[in-house]
């Protein structure tokens, strides 16, 4: 079974300003991120982001805006020799209902788990809000919490070493 890092967006790999980024040049890359998809990738991690954008369901931006961030984003991993293996989103907003993708629900790490075989001990969720961390332990995988916009690369190191132990325990 493979294993992967799931990065929560805004906040964690993109700046959050706090409200909807709805233009690409208010999608500023965090200076780390495409580090730390690198260190996950090097270290056999699959890296996954998985993010709520609840403002196509307000309309504030379209599905084929945020494929136009989430390229950036690419480019930016891809300019180092790295890539990000998938991207999951909710375009729902609770105002207009309930859905079981949105974080802090957990479907969107469920189903990636079930697309790419994942073993859910081996995985993490690295975020910057409770839900991202609620997300992750109804999915069964650990959780790192970091300050919004805040250097991550130290953190992630050290919960790779972590995981790496539990996979020696797990094989053996």
């Amino acid at each position: 079974m493979q294993k992967a890092i799931f990065f929560d967006r805004d906040g964690v790999l993109n700046r959050e300003i706090g409200d909807y980024v709805c233009k690409i040049e208010d999608f500023e890359i965090l200076p780390d991120s495409a580090d730390c998809v690198k260190l996950a990738k090097e270290n056999g991690f699959m890296a996954i982001v998985i993010t709520n954008q609840g403002g196509i369901d307000k309309d504030l931006y379209s599905i084929e805006e945020l494929g136009t961030f989430h390229q950036k984003l690419q480019n930016a991993c891809k300019e180092i020799g790295t890539q990000i293996d998938d991207f999951y989103f909710c375009p729902h907003h609770p105002i207009k209902g309930k859905c079981l993708c949105r974080k802090p629900d957990s479907l969107m790490i469920e189903k990636a788990i079930a697309k790419y075989q994942l073993n859910p001990e081996l995985c993490l969720i690295i975020g910057d809000t409770e839900r991202d961390m609620k997300a992750g332990e109804k999915a069964g995988i650990q959780t790192l919490l970091i300050q919004p916009n805040s250097e991550k690369k130290r953190l992630l190191e050290e919960a790779i070493r972590n995981l790496a132990q539990k996979e020696k325990l797990i094989s053996i």
